[in-house]
């Protein structure tokens, strides 16, 4: 991954890039524990294993708010378009996988609507429509990810999904190659 000098952003969107980041661990305890209680994922994938794309999803949210957006955009589709791959490896539908990326819109906007309420007037409905169009991009990424997976399980085997271990393996090794991304832009925006 190539990080150029990041853009000026305008600073509304770093304090919401900020508030993203300080809010991340209790987004992800909440975006995990509804995936819990749905039952969605058990076929292979365990809870712990399923945080990891959670956790990228959210870190690369907060550069895609910031001035590394457009170093980040790359990571943001390959994280996105990996989730939808792992929902079809746990046996979900594309439905399941907008629906649990609506989920996650839902929990960002209320855990920071307060953020939002103390921008200026003019400010705020742009920075919910920022967050907004970012997490779209997510939902349309996840979709394309688990329609590609969905095809090329049925042409591998037959026309009969059945997820493998060894695929499974290979999504796991591609969140490995994204968490490296998300580490190379944290550097980045600290330094």
């Amino acid at each position: 991954m190539t990080i150029h000098a990041g853009r000026h952003s305008a600073p509304t969107l770093l304090v919401v890039g900020r508030g993203i980041a300080a809010a991340r661990e209790g987004l992800l305890d909440r975006w995990s524990q509804w995936l819990v209680e749905r039952g969605s994922g058990s076929q292979g994938l365990d809870p712990a294993a399923l945080a990891r794309p959670l956790r990228i999803i959210l870190d690369l949210m907060v550069h895609m708010s910031g001035p590394h957006r457009r170093e980040a955009r790359e990571s943001w589709y390959a994280a996105t378009e990996l989730y939808g791959r792992l929902a079809e490896a746990r046996g979900l539908s594309a439905g399941e996988v907008v629906e649990e990326l609506q989920h996650l819109r839902e929990l960002v906007i209320v855990e920071l609507a307060d953020l939002f309420v103390a921008l200026p007037a003019r400010q705020q409905l742009p920075a919910v429509l920022r967050i907004s169009r970012v997490l779209d991009t997510a939902v349309t990424n996840g979709v394309v990810g688990y329609t590609d997976a969905l095809v090329a399980s049925m042409f591998n085997r037959e026309g009969v999904p059945v997820p493998t271990t060894e695929n499974l393996q290979d999504l796991l090794d591609q969140l490995c190659a994204l968490e490296g991304d998300v580490k190379l832009l944290a550097e980045r925006s600290a330094g």
